[in-house]
């Protein structure tokens, strides 16, 4: 090292270590000595095998990014101080990693960052999603489909695309269920024909009959003197969705089973049946089942809805997908306002943190408020409302314990994933014997 590049480093605000391919410890400047509280002549000389075996070190970063061979960070504890370390890989001709330069924070210096410069230094190597080796499936306009979950869905949906039996789409509210609707009807053989959208829930019960059926002139006091022509009439040829099914009464329950029976239907004060050629989606955030039993759903009439069920999972149980749509939520909210809000360093990575009881929907709905009413066109982790709302805060929480909890997400959600302990392994890329010891750590159980 020539007299200058000795200055620049030793001058460093952050510690530097190097370290060679067999993890012997080869240089440490002053500041890092003073971060870590490890003398400079301990550590040149050492190995960082040993260290881990003599417990002066709870894990390695450098050993981590030999076997990588790509950039690692993470909280380390170096006899009993915790500090923030960053390796990164440096390669010889043959793209080998020939030496390992360690960054190291001092995390109490740290605490006077803006908190989201700690999460995006902390987090920016933890994975939040993988890639699937699933059946491929076309580019889908408006659809962010990352998890296997959400795949599997709309695999189904390509496949019953081209018949015509009943469809029931059953899930929470706001898990998008509309989506679904409009790729059915955009990839049937009725494309060409209306899709015809009732909310069941949204109509007064007293008129759901005539908006459903239609009515003939002069049928009752009010009436329009033309007549009108029922939401099944204006399906003909294509798909009715008959959202919220389950608020519809029994009695227009029998009316919609002769529907499905017979393809057929009266106006109100009509005399003659009126034929139809149309296809019925129905939906519900409740559970049709329960409601048979309870005697407020028609057992005939839920068996031809159920011809092929089709389950949306939660938000929350496709983790996957949570960033993808936030970005593109937040790409779609900027092209409609003209706007350039972005996300801050960090803040993105805690939306895997929250439950998202309003699912799709909510998020769109909380991402569009951020967007308009955002001061300095950044998204940061405390203009998060669940952040607000909920006794979780990273300011409340050393960085070791966030780094913890998400580790602990992170592994829970992938032994759910992969099954097995090596599977799992594989995808962290962490060895299986590593994976064990987080696992009893964090009290999981394979």
């Amino acid at each position: 090292m020539n007299p200058i590049e000795k200055i620049i480093v030793e001058h460093s605000f952050d510690g530097l270590c190097l370290i060679d391919k067999n993890g012997d410890c080869l240089y440490m400047n002053q500041n890092a000595s003073k971060i870590c509280s490890f003398p400079i002549h301990e550590f040149v000389g050492g190995n960082v095998k040993n260290a881990l075996k003599d417990g002066e070190i709870n894990d390695s970063i450098a050993l981590k990014v030999l076997r990588h061979k790509r950039p690692v960070s993470g909280v380390v504890t170096i006899r009993g101080v915790d500090v923030l370390i960053t390796g990164s890989p440096v390669f010889d001709a043959n793209k080998q990693v020939e030496k390992v330069v360690l960054n190291i924070r001092d995390i109490n210096e740290l605490n006077n960052l803006r908190i989201d410069q700690i999460l995006s230094l902390a987090l920016k190597n933890k994975p939040i999603h993988d890639d699937f080796s699933v059946e491929e499936l076309p580019e889908i306009p408006g659809v962010v489909a990352k998890s296997k979950a959400f795949r599997k869905v709309l695999k189904m949906v390509y496949r019953i695309a081209k018949v015509d039996s009943s469809v029931y789409l059953q899930g929470e509210s706001g898990v998008g269920k509309e989506v679904i609707v409009n790729l059915l009807h955009r990839e049937s053989t009725r494309s060409g024909k209306p899709l015809i959208k009732v909310n069941c829930s949204a109509i007064p019960a007293q008129l759901l009959e005539s908006e459903l059926f239609g009515y003939e002139k002069g049928a009752f006091t009010g009436a329009d003197q033309r007549g009108k022509p029922g939401l099944f009439e204006q399906a003909n040829g294509g798909i009715i969705f008959l959202d919220e099914i389950g608020d519809m009464p029994l009695d227009l329950q029998a009316k919609i089973l002769r529907v499905l029976q017979e393809y057929e239907i009266m106006r109100i004060g009509g005399r003659k049946n009126i034929q139809l050629n149309v296809r019925v989606v129905s939906a519900t955030n409740k559970d049709l089942e329960a409601l048979v039993k309870e005697g407020k759903f028609r057992l005939d009439l839920f068996y031809r809805l159920n011809i092929v069920p089709i389950f949306i999972p939660p938000l929350r149980d496709r983790p996957e997908d949570t960033a993808p749509l936030a970005h593109y939520f937040l790409q779609q909210k900027n092209k409609k306002y003209g706007l350039k809000v972005k996300f801050a360093p960090g803040s993105i990575q805690l939306f895997n943190e929250y439950d998202w009881p309003g699912n799709v929907r909510e998020m769109e709905n909380m991402i569009e408020r951020l967007v308009v009413t955002s001061e300095n066109n950044e998204i940061s982790w405390s203009d998060l409302p669940f952040i607000k709302q909920s006794h979780y805060s990273p300011l409340q929480q050393p960085l070791k314990s966030i780094l913890l909890e998400i580790e602990k997400k992170i592994i829970y959600q992938k032994l759910e994933l992969y099954k097995t302990t090596r599977k799992t392994a594989e995808a962290l890329g962490i060895s299986q014997s590593a994976l064990v010891k987080k696992m009893k750590r964090f009290q999981l159980n394979e």
